[in-house]
């Protein structure tokens, strides 16, 4: 089975690569931006808020290791999928909650999910994931990358990194890579 590609944005990338770096069957994340205007933008641009480019991570995955369906199920649990360009204190539509598929699979995952979440009431209030394919993709600048790894003791990772790390590790011990 050939390797798939999936973009998530769940808030902050910092949070979302951290999650993700530590689960087994992904092969690689890359923190960027996607589904804006502009071409190459800055993090200095999208955190304007006027390139409409979201912060995400386009996760590479072994779909034998591991589904679309389980990496969107831990997607749900790590970021709060109700608040509309929010993420905690963070503020902008490049917080928003999104998944950008590469494949009509996905997108038919995506939706199902959604439909069963908001049917089954697992959260408190409507969700405000949007589900579109992956457009104009940027990878984020060099110091983003594995930016928890390498500065774990900062206030914001340690603050707000760090717990959503230590939440995938209790919440889904079965995925953590070995």
């Amino acid at each position: 089975m050939p390797l798939q590609t999936i973009t998530l944005g769940g808030g902050c990338f910092w949070c979302t690569e951290a999650v993700f770096e530590r689960v087994r069957g992904i092969t690689q994340v890359q923190s960027g931006y996607s589904n804006g205007q502009a071409l190459r933008p800055t993090y200095e641009q999208v955190c304007s808020g006027r390139t409409d480019h979201n912060e995400v991570v386009r996760l590479t995955f072994d779909p034998a290791i591991i589904s679309v369906e389980q990496l969107l199920e831990i997607f749900f649990a790590t970021h709060d999928p109700t608040t509309l360009n929010r993420q905690g204190n963070d503020v902008g539509t490049q917080y928003r909650s999104g998944i950008y598929f590469h494949t009509p699979e996905q997108q038919q995952v995506a939706q199902d999910l959604l439909q069963q979440l908001s049917q089954d009431a697992v959260f408190d209030a409507p969700l405000t994931t949007e589900v579109l394919p992956e457009q104009n993709f940027w990878p984020a600048e060099d110091y983003h990358h594995q930016y928890y790894a390498r500065n774990p003791n900062q206030g914001y990772c340690a603050a707000v990194v760090g717990p959503k790390v230590a939440k995938f590790r209790k919440t889904f011990a079965q995925f953590l890579k070995p």
